[in-house]
C-alpha cells in the first residue's frame, strides 16, 4: 500500500511539475510554483490528517500517531515554505514604463 502511494505522489509531482513548464516554458515564474507547492503540501497535510482520523477510528492508535506525525511534518513544510520570500517578478507593463 505504500509503494502505492508513493507512484501516486510521484506521478501527481510529475504531471504538476510538467504543466509548470508547459505553463511557463520561457520564464519561469517562482511565486507561481510556490503557490502551487502549497496548494499540494496543504492537500497532502489535510488527507494524513483524514488517514489518522480513520485509524484512530478502526482503534490503530500507532497507525493513527504515524498519520499524524507525517502530517504535522508536512505543516512545518508548508511554515519553511510560506517563509521563502519570492520576488513577484514586475508585469510587462511595468517593465516596459522603466
Amino acid at each position: 500500500m505504500t509503494q502505492l502511494h508513493d507512484l501516486r505522489l510521484r506521478l501527481l509531482v510529475q504531471q504538476e511539475s510538467e504543466q509548470i513548464a508547459k505553463s511557463q516554458p520561457t520564464d519561469l515564474d517562482l511565486s507561481i510554483v510556490q503557490a502551487r507547492c502549497l496548494c499540494w503540501l496543504a492537500l497532502l497535510a489535510e488527507t494524513h490528517e483524514d488517514q489518522a482520523t480513520e485509524a484512530e477510528s478502526r482503534g490503530d492508535a500507532e497507525q493513527a500517531m504515524g498519520w499524524f506525525a507525517d502530517s504535522m511534518r508536512l505543516r512545518d513544510v508548508i511554515q519553511v515554505v510560506t517563509s521563502i520570500e519570492v520576488p513577484i517578478p514586475e508585469s510587462s507593463d511595468e517593465a516596459e514604463q522603466v
